[in-house]
């Protein structure tokens, strides 16, 4: 029989002690942001989503009339929700006609993205003026290396979250550890509002008893494997040994759960990190047909390729790989990519790249014909200041020519 039982790793010597990483993570940041328009909703159950067919709401002194999530009827998702929607089952990701199933007498808001991108960066500056090394892993989270800054940790940490409400009158969560792994752990121990402090020797006690997937990075999938493996917590992954993770997960993977569950996590904290695509969808309220609905998918396309240039154009780039992704009415997912000759950046040439993807896409059957989801990407990205990176009159004409289907020679919309 194959032994599982091996010697846990002393994590107390492994993890770095003289770093002291952070972890911020903004508490329900898209509820609570709409929260400040809405204060009168604080308390109650309200769900963030679906931007494209909820109205505003009607807050005129007369009317105080906000959308029910019992009245929804489409296919978005929940964008985020508050604490007290998620205390009835609804969490960021579900389907909005399924959350209104748990909580039909929720608040429904429409999600609001400017918002969101100001009340991000006004958290991400103030925090940078008191501790500049931070690390950007979204629109509501960082990474902050505290190592160096001379000031004992509770008081520090105290002056962030001050500075961050003082800012956006959001609060946060914050996890201090050795390092990164751990403190993102750390920062949803004490949701919201709070500060957790983790040293190595606090491992054992305070890690090893939670689930395996309270490690980022771990997730349903492998969680459900250990656990057929009789590895429930992380405590047990931490005394599973290491031979016999890489046995099972292979020599990447076996030694890096084996690392993660004895808190042994070197990465240091990137202050800057070169996107590699960036990309735009939209799944629409029903199906669209190729032919019977072409205005409106043309429309469609056009506005993902005006909101990629303005992407690009915000974060200076330019594209060399254009890409096209459809969901059709089967939920059969199709993709197709195509490498530019010169790098490019403006939205008519991204509709023209991505429109010669389509063309290598076959419409045949009648499910291929109804489209559910369309989207566009923009990879292979460069900057888009340099010189050489322009494009001269006449560059934007393919070295080959695009291969078509015998039933598709030009653009279905």
């Amino acid at each position: 029989m194959e032994s599982i039982i091996g010697n846990s790793t002393d994590a107390a010597a492994h993890a770095t002690p003289c770093r002291r990483i952070a972890h911020l993570d903004m508490d329900a940041f898209f509820a609570s942001v709409e929260l400040l328009s809405y204060p009168e909703l604080r308390g109650q159950p309200v769900v963030v989503g679906g931007a494209k067919t909820i109205p505003p709401p009607d807050v005129t002194p007369a009317a105080h009339a906000f959308a029910r999530l019992k009245n929804y009827n489409g296919r978005g998702v929940v964008t985020t929700s508050t604490y007290e929607a998620r205390a009835l089952g609804v969490f960021s990701g579900m389907g909005l006609m399924h959350s209104a199933r748990l909580a039909p007498d929720a608040i429904l808001l429409p999600a609001r993205f400017d918002a969101y991108r100001d009340a991000s960066s006004r958290f991400k500056a103030a925090v940078t003026s008191i501790a500049p090394v931070i690390e950007d892993r979204g629109i509501d989270e960082i990474y902050i290396d505290l190592t160096n800054i001379p000031e004992a940790t509770l008081p520090l940490v105290g002056r962030i979250k001050t500075a961050v409400f003082d800012a956006t009158g959001l609060t946060c969560s914050v996890g201090i550890a050795p390092n990164k792994l751990l403190a993102k752990i750390c920062s949803d121990m004490d949701k919201p509002n709070g500060i957790t402090v983790l040293a190595a020797a606090d491992i054992p006690a305070r890690i090893w008893p939670l689930a395996t997937s309270k490690i980022n990075g771990i997730g349903a999938k492998t969680a459900e494997r250990l656990q057929r493996l009789g590895i429930v917590s992380i405590g047990d992954l931490a005394h599973t040994s290491e031979d016999f993770l890489i046995r099972r997960f292979g020599p990447h993977t076996g030694l890096w759960l084996h690392n993660a569950a004895n808190g042994i996590d070197e990465r240091p904290v990137v202050t800057w990190r070169a996107p590699k695509s960036v990309s735009r969808e939209t799944t629409f309220e029903r199906d669209l047909h190729v032919r019977h609905d072409r205005a409106e998918l043309s429309r469609q396309f056009a506005a993902l390729c005006e909101r990629l240039a303005q992407d690009l154009a915000r974060k200076g780039y330019a594209s060399r790989s254009i890409g096209v992704k459809l969901r059709f009415a089967d939920f059969r997912l199709l993709t197709r990519e195509i490498t530019w000759p010169c790098p490019i950046a403006q939205a008519a040439d991204i509709r023209r790249a991505a429109g010669q993807c389509l063309k290598r896409i076959p419409f045949d059957t009648a499910a291929q014909q109804r489209i559910r989801l369309l989207g566009v990407r923009c990879g292979a990205l460069m900057d888009g200041n340099r010189p050489d990176n322009t494009p001269d009159a006449g560059t934007l004409t393919l070295q080959k020519p695009c291969m078509t289907t015998p039933r598709q020679v030009e653009l279905p919309f």
